[in-house]
């Protein structure tokens, strides 16, 4: 669990025996990705069942909007700048947030948050072992940047190609001139920290699947 305490503040064709050998790689691919959907909707399910612990407590207003920055939604390293499933090492992808908040008359919002990131080991991947790094930031709505804080997450990836964590942000808090001020005037966002070149090929879209092939051993 993370204390935050900031100041301001994501048909198949039917083919003769001959091709026997080419069904089964593409049964076998198929089957990989089914496990993959069903893990992926099991965390997924699992995640939005578990409340942030202020669901149940009184508001004096709405909460912020709390969103993933799209820029940084995504971390793919690539070994050599090459853009190929080949050349990826590590990578993960922010894939939803939980969060509530609560304040009352003039007192500051605070804010809890769950965080779930896949996370994945590509062919270039040096190790089972990788600490990412990822941001949560104050915002005044679609305005000025209040605070920004880093935090690190180490992952040990054991014998497996990619992983899940769910981070617990706790107690952030954003102070508020006065009883007028809702939590809708602020925005809280979260993001990798990317360098510029993921940055644009996140931007362009592009996008690989977690651990985008088998580590190399």
């Amino acid at each position: 669990m993370r204390r935050l305490l900031l100041p301001l503040i994501a048909s198949a064709i039917a083919v003769s025996a001959l091709a026997t050998p080419a069904m089964a790689q593409t049964r076998g691919d198929e089957q990989d990705r089914e496990r993959d959907r069903a893990a992926r909707q099991q965390r997924e399910d699992e995640f939005n069942n578990t409340p942030a612990p202020l669901r149940e407590r009184p508001n004096a207003g709405p909460c912020p909007f709390v969103r993933i920055l799209y820029d940084a939604a995504r971390y793919v390293e690539f070994e050599g700048g090459q853009q190929t499933v080949s050349a990826v090492g590590y990578t993960g992808e922010i894939e939803g947030i939980e969060s509530e908040c609560v304040y009352r008359e003039a007192d500051p919002i605070r804010i809890d948050m769950d965080i779930l990131f896949q996370l994945g080991r590509g062919p270039q991947a040096e190790s089972g072992q990788r600490t990412y790094r990822y941001w949560v930031a104050v915002t005044e709505r679609n305005s000025a940047i209040l605070a920004k804080q880093y935090f690190d997450l180490p992952v040990d990836f054991g014998s497996s190609d990619r992983t899940y964590v769910t981070e617990q942000i706790r107690g952030l808090t954003i102070p508020r001139r006065d009883i007028t001020v809702s939590g809708t005037n602020f925005e809280v966002l979260v993001g990798f920290d990317v360098t510029p070149e993921m940055a644009e090929f996140n931007r362009n879209g592009s996008r690989f699947r977690a651990n985008a092939g088998a580590p190399s051993e």
